[in-house]
């Protein structure tokens, strides 16, 4: 995690990214700073941004407007010596399936132009960090979804980088490597690694990051850490109901008028409500379903975190 004087010299200063294609503007006026040794979080549902957002931090995409600095230099398509230090695990795994963990370590390690002693130490301390010791000498191919993850995260990190961004790294992966990959980052951002992490899971973003931008559309709608994110929409608190019928569209709009109820979403199925007080509130929320011919399955209270605060800004669940 940054101190609170590393935090006060970015790394990273991203100022008024845009990037179109054509007459589609995915990124929209967006800006951030990363510090020395912080671990930052984008936060977004799919399509807000989020990958086009990294491409041009890491200098694989020129924006069209806007800057960005890495070590207070400004980053292009072609500041090699500036890629040289960012580690960039995408989100689709880039490995060899047919060489072993270690062989496409090795690969990548000497593209990097590591010489060959610190390279083979390198590569074991790399097998540590992602936990493949064990695994090292088998086919990549044999490996679940998560320890290609893993691996992958591997390569990102072999060149000793100053930046290491992560794309999205736990889609798709089982709820076991999950863990193991979270752990690893938050090992490594207690080693002073500055970190940018992009996710559309908001429990990954609260339990990494030291600060939280969320994306939607192309725009950051809002910055901070997780309490004052939260803060921004007081005590709200989230009511989520399953439940089968007709009447959803109707009921939700009952839900609207009622004085309490300050954000809402449908999904299928679905409908989650921002409210102020849960215990006033649910009483109402129940009958108007029951009056709308709505079989209410379940009712979950959730207290305030960041899917409330997306809820609140955009009107939707973040995962819409």
């Amino acid at each position: 995690m940054a101190t609170e004087s590393s935090a006060s010299k970015p790394f990273v200063s991203c100022r008024g990214l845009v990037k179109r294609y054509g007459d589609r503007t995915v990124v929209d006026g967006v800006s951030f700073e990363i510090g020395v040794g912080e671990t930052y979080g984008l936060l977004g549902p799919n399509g807000a941004g989020k990958t086009t957002t990294i491409a041009m931090v890491c200098g694989l995409l020129r924006p069209d407007d806007g800057e960005v600095l890495v070590a207070g230099h400004r980053m292009s398509v072609n500041a090699l010596d500036l890629k040289g230090l960012i580690g960039l695990v995408p989100q689709d795994v880039a490995l060899y399936p047919d060489l072993t963990g270690r062989e496409n370590l090795r690969f990548f390690g000497r593209l990097h132009g590591i010489p060959k002693k610190r390279l083979d130490e390198r590569i074991d301390e790399v097998l540590g960090v992602i936990g493949l010791t064990e695994r090292a000498d088998e086919p990549v191919d044999s490996y679940s979804g998560g320890m290609k993850r893993r691996c992958n995260i591997g390569v990102g990190l072999l060149h000793e980088p100053q930046l290491l961004i992560l794309d999205e790294p736990t889609v798709g992966v089982d709820p076991q490597s999950r863990v193991a990959i979270l752990e690893a980052i938050e090992a490594l951002g207690g080693e002073g690694i500055s970190i940018l992490y992009t996710t559309h899971y908001m429990e990954e973003a609260e339990r990494l990051c030291d600060r939280i931008g969320i994306l939607d559309e192309g725009r950051m709608i809002a910055e901070g850490t997780r309490r004052e994110l939260v803060e921004r929409i007081g005590e709200h608190t989230r009511v989520k109901i399953e439940a089968d019928g007709e009447g959803f569209e109707e009921f939700l709009g009952t839900c609207r008028a009622l004085p309490f109820v300050v954000g809402e979403s449908i999904g299928k199925g679905v409908v989650e409500l921002l409210v102020i007080d849960a215990r006033e509130s649910l009483a109402p929320i129940v009958e108007a379903a029951d009056h709308h011919g709505l079989h209410v399955g379940s009712v979950e209270v959730i207290e305030p975190d960041l899917e409330s605060v997306f809820l609140h800004l955009t009107g939707k669940a973040l995962r819409d």
